[in-house]
């Protein structure tokens, strides 16, 4: 499947970004986002220091799926990551008013995110896990972060169409192939 939106999601986080992008953000986007609108699988590994923008090209990946139709979802190894993952994500997204949803581990409520408040979905109401859940299914939410809970039987998405797995040397290989 080709992911070949408009860009218009891409143009309005970029108007808003209190940073340039960098000039090697802006090669690895070119490349992935030409992966993307070919007919082919993309398989690649996005390398790079501590600090280093690797979390906005994944999110530029994303939203590139997200404009086109489908969802994204971003998988951490672990509930602190994936928080962060979350915040600094949803922040990047807030003045485009787009709802990142987040699940974690089974039995956690993904509406109590610990230091960074509830979570809400765009009628501001507090999202349980049941109703993250709902949202992916049923193609309502574009956006998830979370951590192995994503590969769990009761996380069924709508319509994935990128998966994006940071430290990938946390996981399995059949993990990683899901």
């Amino acid at each position: 499947r080709c992911f070949a939106p408009q860009g218009q999601l891409l143009a309005a986080l970029t108007a808003d970004l209190p940073y340039e992008i960098t000039a090697a953000q802006h090669a690895a986007i070119g490349e992935i986002t030409a992966d993307q609108a070919a007919p082919k699988r993309m398989l690649r590994m996005l390398q790079g220091d501590v600090g280093s923008g690797k979390t906005l090209v994944a999110l530029v990946a994303m939203l590139t799926v997200a404009e086109s139709g489908a969802q994204a979802a971003l998988l951490a190894p672990t509930e602190v990551l994936a928080r962060q993952h979350h915040a600094s994500i949803s922040a990047l997204l807030s003045p485009l008013q787009m709802d990142v949803g987040l699940l974690l581990g089974q039995g956690r409520a993904s509406a109590v995110a610990a230091d960074h408040g509830p979570q809400f979905d765009q009628n501001n109401t507090p999202r349980s896990r049941k109703d993250t859940l709902a949202a992916m299914a049923n193609g309502t939410i574009s956006l998830v972060v979370g951590t192995h809970a994503l590969l769990s039987d009761t996380a069924i998405f709508h319509d994935l169409g990128l998966a994006v797995i940071d430290e990938q040397h946390r996981f399995g290989v059949r993990q990683r192939i899901l």
